[in-house]
């Protein structure tokens, strides 16, 4: 028996683990991956029994938790965006040498063209860096079958499993044919060896060899996955190879089905064998993949030299951004669709932070107190926050990835700089800020660092803060002089209080903490609507 559901990638994804067996999906918000732990927190099934979805503070918690389910038997997801797998790298890469007990799976949701992000990286290298096999699914249906079928591989390969999507399979819509039957949780298990998670050189030696050997058996099973198949078509003068979404695009551009042979490829390792057969019959090969030229680079090194390979590197396809239907089509050589000129009637609304935020008056505070020093610096961080850097504050300098703010502050002391600021958010604090504040206490660093609170994971849709009510105490446990750490409310009414403890705290030579705390407007309006909603009821 089997039911029709309107999905979003991510949901597709989301039921597809919960109906193959999930005990608890790890994870910290990141667009485009956060809608997962969102469907999951919310499903009734999901609730009904009992499986784990509560935020983790960081990605490389998240990993080395679900790597702990994992040895216990059960079946784990791991979920962040595409620069969170920098962040959990470390585990991750290990985690081919530990191997698994129960399915793991770990969910990378890239985006091209930076809807969201610092950058373009491409997740399909992380998988071949740490020889694991990786899935890219092409469709909302694929992304649900997918993630029962990853689970399986999962445990029949012991190797952990990554699943890359982008933004538009992450956040387009499709029906999906889901399981009336969903399969029932792993029972806990003691077959974790501890001679394989035990990573001592001596034993992560062998473990390297298992692994190494195995990529043989990825590549036989890639080869023979349901997930990459060979189209044969009538003109041999070109071939297409796509993968994951941009299958889809080269779907679309031959309504009446496409005259060229097409390798679509959403299982990796590479399926060498078809990407040889594709270019034995055929004159030219053009890669269409979202992301970076990752299969385009690697067919030269197994292709016949006397096939020419097209793409992203060649310049049929842009070299940077997303594709679409209409940027395929142009690389096939193909009328394009009409285009539009700009409305003229439509203003821009450039990005800006909302009306009545309090990071608004931390920025006003602290532009006014910065007024009065040459060359002041300020370090900004990932959040509603980096929004300082436009105008009408222009009041940050830096914003380079989660926690750099109060160590690149540090760096900067160390060069000399003062003044030297790091503003930081709250549940960045909580994700890779904390050590940093402790190199500076440690060495007493003449930086000032703000945390503006506002109780929640406010960019990625209000997600709950791992240090909400922590922070005082976080700071006095690295160490904080109780002297230099201030908690102020950033309103209008408290500027004088608030600028005169910045800029005390800023000719103080030494590292000081103020947390400037007021919630999120976004989350306040939404727990104040629900507050009532509840009295209504009574």
């Amino acid at each position: 028996m089997s039911r029709k559901k309107l999905l979003l990638g991510d949901e597709a994804i989301a039921l597809g683990a919960i109906h193959a067996g999930l005990s608890g999906v790890y994870a910290y918000p990141g667009t485009p991956s956060t809608e997962i732990t969102e469907f999951i927190q919310n499903d009734s099934l999901a609730r009904e029994r009992g499986i784990h979805c509560r935020w983790s503070t960081n990605e490389k918690t998240a990993m080395e938790a679900a790597l702990g389910m994992s040895f216990m038997g059960k079946r784990a997801l791991v979920c962040m965006k595409h620069v969170g797998m920098n962040v959990c790298a470390d585990p991750f890469v290990n985690s081919a040498m530990t191997g698994v007990n129960g399915g793991l799976v770990v969910l990378a949701a890239d985006d091209p063209s930076m809807h969201s992000s610092q950058d373009e990286q491409d997740s399909r290298f992380y998988g071949r860096f740490a020889m694991v096999p990786t899935f890219e699914p092409s469709s909302q249906q694929e992304a649900y079958d997918m993630m029962a079928v990853a689970f399986e591989y999962s445990e029949r390969q012991q190797l952990p499993v990554l699943m890359r999507v982008t933004t538009r399979m992450a956040h387009s819509r499709a029906v999906v044919q889901v399981a009336d039957e969903p399969r029932q949780e792993n029972p806990m298990n003691y077959d974790a060896e501890a001679s394989h998670w035990v990573l001592l050189p001596a034993n992560a030696r062998r473990r390297n060899i298992v692994v190494t050997a195995q990529q043989v058996q990825l590549e036989n099973d890639a080869e023979a996955s349901v997930y990459n198949k060979y189209e044969a078509g009538t003109d041999l003068s070109m071939g297409i190879i796509a993968s994951g979404i941009a299958y889809n695009y080269v779907n679309e551009c031959f309504p009446s089905g496409c005259p060229y042979p097409v390798l679509k490829i959403s299982q990796y390792p590479l399926p060498k064998q078809l990407v040889r057969r594709m270019c034995a019959e055929c004159e030219s090969v053009l890669v269409v993949e979202e992301g970076q030229p990752f299969i385009e680079d690697m067919l030269r090194g197994v292709m016949p030299g006397n096939t020419q390979v097209k793409g992203r590197l060649s310049g049929e396809l842009p070299r940077t951004g997303e594709l679409n239907p209409d940027i395929v089509r142009a690389a096939l050589g193909l009328p394009t669709g009409e285009s539009f000129a700009p409305c003229e009637d439509v203003v821009p609304r450039p990005p800006a932070l909302c009306q009545g935020c309090g990071h608004r008056d931390v920025y006003t505070a602290l532009n006014e107190v910065l007024r009065g020093y040459e060359h002041p610096r300020v370090f900004g961080d990932i959040g509603c926050y980096t929004l300082g850097f436009l105008p009408p504050y222009k009041a940050i300098h830096s914003c380079v990835d989660m926690g750099a703010s109060i160590t690149m502050a540090k760096g900067a002391a160390d060069a000399g700089q003062w003044p030297a600021v790091a503003i930081i958010g709250d549940s960045t604090f909580t994700h890779s800020g904390m050590t940093g504040l402790l190199d500076a206490i440690n060495e007493n660093s003449n930086i000032t660092v703000i945390i503006s609170d506002n109780l929640t994971t406010a960019m990625t849709g209000g997600q709950d803060s791992a240090g909400t009510s922590k922070f005082e105490a976080i700071c006095r446990g690295l160490g904080l002089s109780e002297e230099h750490l201030h908690v102020v409310v950033p309103l209008p009414k408290n500027m004088p209080e608030i600028t005169r403890i910045i800029k005390a705290e800023i000719d103080y030579p030494g590292t000081s903490v103020i947390i400037p705390r007021r919630e999120c407007i976004q989350t306040l309006q939404r727990h104040l609507k629900q507050r009532k909603a509840k009295e209504e009821k009574q």
